[in-house]
């Protein structure tokens, strides 16, 4: 029996997580977001504009790129036929998203903490754009953690949720507007180029940031967190700089008892842990929520599938 288009999409969206877990993300030149990433890194330079006109450059390279990065997973789609797709279509819909190396990074970063502050201040150097230099043990942990708990949203749950609505096409957008953001979004000399990259990846990412926390509200109501999770978003969620960021941020920080700090910028939580104790607990948390929102997705394009088959459309 040959699967329909969303049946396809279903088990895709369940191989490309086991492809992830198996694999992570190889270092290779020849991956697709690489291959992005040097893009951008060619035509993102301020200097090669000048300042009058960068703000129109910025939108229109945004586009250029986002159509360069997301026409070859269209095509595929489109015209592989199905039995094609649903051998290399995980491995496409893997490239747009990160959950293992996600994990692998933040953990890196407590491994290196075990042979003292300063291999920690250098590997969570890699990890986020604030000067990491006089970080203390507690704050090179909520550099790590805070880059975990942002980034379910961004490397996670947001390609994911493209894909489920869009196909392969609309994973490949987001992450061509994510990693433009990654890249460009700086409040520096990048401020004019980047300020579309920037407000295209808040918009992108304002609806799965709050699945992201009704989520995140799911599991710490099991855990009996609900009402210090709810307090910690209405108090907290707005001193994080954006307004997606701040509340998946604020809801773990309380769900998990923990304070996330950037010295100087904001404190989120109220610290009644350490993150050396919670650190495997927001790792818990944040696969509850992947796979939470996968058994969603997967579930509601299955009984769409269904419901189209039924009626004979």
């Amino acid at each position: 029996m040959v699967p329909t288009n969303i049946e396809a999409g279903v088990l895709v969206l369940f191989a490309a997580l086991i492809v992830d877990r198996l694999i992570g993300d190889p270092h290779s030149l020849w991956h697709p977001v690489a291959i992005l990433g040097r893009f951008i890194g060619f035509w993102g330079r301020p200097e090669r504009y000048s300042p009058g006109i960068q703000h129109f450059v910025g939108i229109i390279f945004w586009v250029v790129t986002v159509a360069l990065f997301a026409l070859p997973f269209y095509c595929f789609a489109a015209v592989s036929p199905w039995y094609i797709y649903l051998v290399a279509g995980p491995f496409l819909l893997k490239s747009c998203f990160a959950w293992r190396a996600l994990e692998e990074h933040t953990l890196a970063v407590v491994t290196a903490l075990k042979d003292g502050v300063e291999n920690g201040r250098t590997q969570v150097k890699m990890m986020v754009s604030r000067e990491t230099a006089n970080l203390g043990r507690e704050q090179i942990l909520s550099a790590g953690y805070e880059s975990m708990t942002e980034n379910i949203t961004d490397s996670i749950i947001s390609p994911l949720f493209y894909f489920s609505l869009f196909g392969l096409a609309g994973a490949a957008v987001y992450r061509a507007a994510n990693t433009m953001d990654a890249m460009l979004g700086y409040r520096d000399e990048r401020i004019q180029l980047g300020w579309c990259s920037a407000r295209m990846d808040d918009i992108l990412n304002f609806l799965p940031a709050r699945l992201t926390v009704l989520f995140l509200l799911l599991y710490f109501s099991i855990k009996g967190r609900f009402s210090s999770t709810v307090r910690v978003i209405r108090r907290d969620s707005h001193k994080r700089p954006g307004f997606n960021g701040g509340i998946v941020m604020a809801a773990m920080a309380g769900g998990i008892g923990i304070r996330f700090e950037k010295p100087g910028v904001y404190t989120i939580g109220d610290g009644e842990r350490t993150l050396d104790g919670a650190g495997p607990d927001i790792l818990r948390a944040s696969r509850f929520v992947t796979l939470a929102f996968a058994a969603l997705a997967g579930g509601t394009l299955f009984l769409l599938g269904s419901l189209i088959n039924n009626i004979g459309i």
